[in-house]
């Protein structure tokens, strides 16, 4: 039952906005600094709290998972860099095919691993066309995967590729600037594409201001990725998850 997916959908067909939070176990330090993160999310209503990175260097997946789940009703999603970030605890899978590149590997090849595993789960899987857009310097995302990120001035390139991601039958576009971006997707972007799908469409990467969040919120997006450097501006949450819940008491049509 996609569950997830069909609350997400519902919400962007009524012109509301989410939030979600990612972890990277990467960059998380200890479980004292991962359970700060937790209650920040759990204390601002966060929607969603999202798991995974391009690259892991630490034992610490599956244990960050279980401590979401025992201090928290939040359902969390894997965001996965590749096919053994996978945790039956948790509650879903964005299942991400790298639509802005042509490595093989990102589009399908990982997926083939993967699916039998995830068959044995509980989780929800979720199809996710996932396309970086340039932000101005490489990005773990862009240097792991071997792809190009779309240029900021190709706005038909990511616009087209949004559409056939759409028409290939993912349920969801996700748009990211990768971690640790210079800059996030430009609004023209993010209103083009928006524009020209029908289905939920996620950015994330770059944020790292009310300002741009909220430029991002209403130029079309229909969830925002917050990273865990909150940790180290817990503002940045606080007031990006209170504009979110005053705009969805006037929710904004950009179709």
């Amino acid at each position: 039952m996609n569950h997830l997916l069909s609350q997400l959908t519902q919400k962007s067909n009524e012109g509301k906005r989410s939030l979600g939070i990612l972890i990277d176990p990467d960059k998380v330090s200890d479980n004292s600094a991962c359970l700060r993160v937790i209650n920040m999310c759990v204390e601002n209503k966060v929607d969603y709290i999202l798991v995974g990175g391009s690259l892991m260097t630490k034992n610490n997946f599956s244990q960050i998972i279980q401590l979401i789940k025992a201090n928290s009703s939040i359902p969390v999603i894997i965001f996965p860099g590749n096919y053994y970030q996978i945790d039956s605890n948790a509650d879903a899978i964005l299942f991400l095919s790298l639509i802005s590149g042509r490595n093989p590997e990102y589009l399908i090849g990982q997926h083939v691993i993967a699916a039998p595993i995830l068959k044995r789960t509980h989780l929800e899987v979720i199809p996710v066309g996932y396309m970086l857009v340039n932000s101005g310097h490489a990005t773990a995302a862009s240097y792991i995967s071997n792809t190009t990120p779309i240029p900021t001035d190709k706005v038909s390139i990511a616009v087209s590729t949004a559409m056939a991601g759409e028409m290939l039958g993912l349920q969801i576009i996700y748009m990211d600037a990768g971690s640790g971006a210079e800059a996030p997707i430009p609004p023209k972007v993010i209103t083009a594409v928006k524009k020209n799908i029908n289905v939920p469409l996620i950015v994330g990467g770059g944020i790292s201001s009310v300002h741009l969040a909220i430029q991002a919120l209403q130029a079309g997006a229909d969830m925002l990725i917050l990273g865990n450097s909150v940790e180290e501006n817990p503002n940045l949450l606080i007031e990006v998850s209170e504009r979110i819940h005053h705009l969805n008491q006037k929710p904004l049509n950009i179709n």
